[in-house]
């Protein structure tokens, strides 16, 4: 039995946009465009680094973005560079330590490069010392799964102002990609993952299953691969096709585990391997009941970072 719903529903979905489109024409289209202010955008080419080992002086937060605007980039006159500090690990008793943005620089777009398609392009990195410097905390402050923020803001030649406050989910989405604020998360160094059973949640938000990699299934959602040659495939049984593996009953939710033997493994990688409808999510568990992976829905496939501070 095939999943008719979720393909029936996105039949008619399309068939009612066809529809509103053939019957409106171009008028609506005519209009909105008309009496649209012209803005602009700051779309997210390559994010090329936003994950910074603790007490590693060469790490960085870096990103390659690309300004879009009617004007093929005239009209941004500057962008602004702020900066900010999450403490995320305020231990009882302690003072919280998060910071107000800062003004750390203003870029000129005069110096930025064209891109393939005629807008302006630049990389932005910023090392650690960088970061802590510019900000009223020293490195003794920054700990494992804390976050520096950098945020930019387009100031266009009128002296309008565009960035993250002015996001809607368009311009976040996949098409533009237009975030203005990133998260740079300090992280400890990877290590030996901690012996004894790890424990994966799963859920699933429609409540048929895990489907990874295509609409009816598509084998294991989560691969664990050990150092010392071991694999597990982990995830939710999905009712309209023969996973292939040893999935776990539950179509909304369950529990799996397995084992990490004591002195044989130097490392463990986590490789997800997709979220065909955007409904999945789960959660890594040590054998310390530290959750050191908290997967969200819609999460792109690849490896799953672990928090090490947290194992």
């Amino acid at each position: 039995m095939k999943n008719w719903f979720k393909h029936i529903t996105i039949l008619f979905a399309g068939a009612a946009l066809l529809a509103t489109s053939c019957d409106d024409g171009d008028a609506v289209i005519d209009q909105v465009t008309a009496e649209t202010e012209r803005g602009a955008i700051l779309r997210t080419v390559n994010l090329i680094s936003n994950e910074i080992p603790i007490g590693n002086d060469d790490s960085n937060f870096a990103v390659e973005v690309e300004i879009q605007d009617s004007e093929n980039g005239d009209l941004v006159q500057s962008v602004e560079v702020y900066l900010g500090f999450r403490d995320n690990t305020v231990a009882e008793g302690e003072t919280d330590l998060d910071t107000e943005e800062v003004l750390a620089e203003t870029l000129d777009p005069s110096s930025f490069e064209n891109g393939p398609f005629g807008f302006p392009r630049f990389s932005y990195e910023i090392a650690l010392p960088e970061l802590v410097a510019a900000l009223p905390i020293s490195n003794a402050d920054v700990d494992g799964s804390d976050q520096f923020t950098v945020r930019f803001e387009l100031v266009l030649t009128d002296g309008r102002r565009y960035s993250f406050d002015d996001n809607t989910g368009t311009l976040t989405g996949s098409f533009f990609s237009s975030p203005f604020l990133y998260t740079a998360t300090v992280v400890c160094p990877p290590k030996a993952p901690t012996a004894g059973t790890w424990t994966v949640e799963m859920q699933d938000a429609f409540g048929d299953g895990w489907q990874p990699t295509t609409s009816d299934g598509g084998g294991p959602g989560l691969i664990v691969t050990l150092s010392d040659g071991t694999v597990y495939e982990i995830g939710l049984c999905t009712p309209y096709e023969d996973p292939g593996y040893d999935c776990t009953d539950g179509t909304s939710s369950g529990t799996a585990t397995f084992e990490v033997p004591d002195g044989l493994t130097e490392a463990a990688v986590f490789d997800f391997q997709g979220d065909f409808w955007g409904e999945i999510s789960f959660q890594i568990i040590t054998p310390n009941g530290n959750t050191v992976a908290d997967v969200p829905t819609g999460t792109d496939p690849g490896p799953i970072a672990i928090d090490y501070c947290k194992d």
